[in-house]
C-alpha cells in the first residue's frame, strides 16, 4: 500500500522520482542492504533544496546517499526515507574552476576536466564516490585529496540555511571535513589549472590501470575498508596478519589487495560487520594497533 508520504511527495513534486520498498543493495557498491521505505531521485541541487524543505515541513529525517560507495546498509533495510543524489549531476566550466552538482561521479568529473584541457583533478579519476561524498570524506588517492582542489561548497545547515565554506572553513584533514550528518552538499567548485589535456588524459588512463592491476575492482566493495594508521598501511598489517583471502559468510579479505573486503556473492550485513571486527582484532592481537573503519555503518 502506498505511504502517505510517498503520495504526498508525488503530488507536491509531480518530477521527482519516488520508489517505495527500494533495496539499498541498488544503490551501494557493496551490493548490500535492505529495502527503504521510501527512496527519492531528485534531479537536481535546486530539486534537493524544495525536497529538503518539504520533508522537514513533515517532520521527516532523510538519510543522504550518493552513490553509496563508503557505507554499509542493514540487512533489514531503513524504515524510513532515503535520498539518493546521483541524478543532481550537473558539470560547467567557469574559466579555470570546474563546479559540480553534489550527486555528480567524481570520474566524470575528472573526465570533463581533462576534456577541458584542466589538470589537478587526475587523482579522483576512478574514485567511485560522488562529489558530494568525496567533500565530507576529504576523498583522495596517489597523492591528492579534494582538499588540494576545492575552492568552495555550497550546502544546506541543519536548519536548511543556504551557506557557503571556502578555504579553512572547509575543515578538511585526512578523511574529514567539516561537513557533519546534518548537512546537504549542494554544489561546489574545484579550483584547476591550465595543462595538456592530452597528458592529463594520459594520466587519468594510467592511474586507471593502476586501480585495475592493484584492487579488486571485479567484485562489489566498498573500496578502502580502514582509515590509514599514523604506524603505516592498513592492507600491510592484515597482510602480515595473515588475512588476505579470510572468509565470514559471502564477505572475504580481498586476495588482491588486503585493504579491501569484498562481496563475493550473498554477503549479508551481519558477515560484513564480523569480518571488519575480526580484522580489527587479529590487527590489534598481532600489532598494538586498533584500525578505524573507513565504511560508514548505516
Amino acid at each position: 500500500m502506498t505511504d502517505r508520504l510517498a503520495k504526498a511527495l508525488r503530488e507536491a513534486m509531480p518530477g521527482l522520482e519516488v520508489r517505495e520498498e527500494e533495496p539499498l543493495r541498488e544503490h551501494t557498491t557493496l551490493h548490500i542492504g535492505g529495502p527503504a521505505r521510501r527512496l527519492l531521485l531528485p534531479a537536481s541541487a535546486g530539486e534537493l533544496t524544495e525536497l529538503c524543505a518539504l520533508l522537514r515541513r513533515w517532520g521527516e529525517k532523510p538519510l543522504i546517499l550518493g552513490n553509496g560507495s563508503n557505507v554499509l546498509a542493514p540487512d533489514a533495510g531503513i524504515d524510513g526515507t532515503v535520498i539518493v543524489t546521483k541524478k543532481a549531476e550537473a558539470v560547467t566550466l567557469r574559466g579555470e574552476a570546474v563546479e559540480a552538482e553534489c550527486g555528480a561521479a567524481l570520474t566524470r568529473v575528472s573526465a570533463f576536466a581533462g576534456e577541458q584541457g584542466l589538470t589537478g583533478l587526475e587523482f579522483a579519476y576512478g574514485i567511485p564516490g560522488t562529489l558530494g561524498g568525496a567533500l565530507v570524506m576529504n576523498a583522495g588517492a596517489y597523492g591528492g585529496e579534494m582538499k588540494d582542489v576545492t575552492a568552495w561548497a555550497e550546502y544546506l545547515d541543519g536548519e536548511l540555511r543556504l551557506r557557503r565554506a571556502e578555504g579553512d572553513a572547509l575543515g578538511f584533514a585526512y578523511r574529514h571535513s567539516r561537513f557533519g550528518p546534518e548537512d546537504v552538499i549542494l554544489r561546489a567548485s574545484l579550483s584547476l589549472r591550465r595543462g595538456d589535456g592530452e597528458a592529463v588524459r594520459a594520466r587519468c588512463r594510467e592511474l586507471a590501470e593502476k586501480r585495475r592491476a592493484s584492487q579488486p575492482l571485479e567484485w562489489p566493495s566498498a573500496g578502502s575498508a580502514f582509515k590509514r594508521p599514523r604506524e603505516g598501511y592498513a592492507a600491510a598489517m592484515i597482510d602480515r596478519a595473515g588475512l588476505k583471502g579470510y572468509t565470514v559468510g559471502g564477505a572475504q579479505v580481498s586476495e588482491k589487495h588486503a585493504g579491501f573486503i569484498i562481496n563475493r556473492g550473498g554477503a549479508t550485513a551481519e558477515d560484513m560487520k564480523k569480518i571488519l571486527e575480526d580484522v580489527r582484532q587479529r590487527v590489534y592481537e598481532r600489532t598494538g594497533v586498533l584500525l578505524e573503519r573507513e565504511i560508514r555503518i548505516l
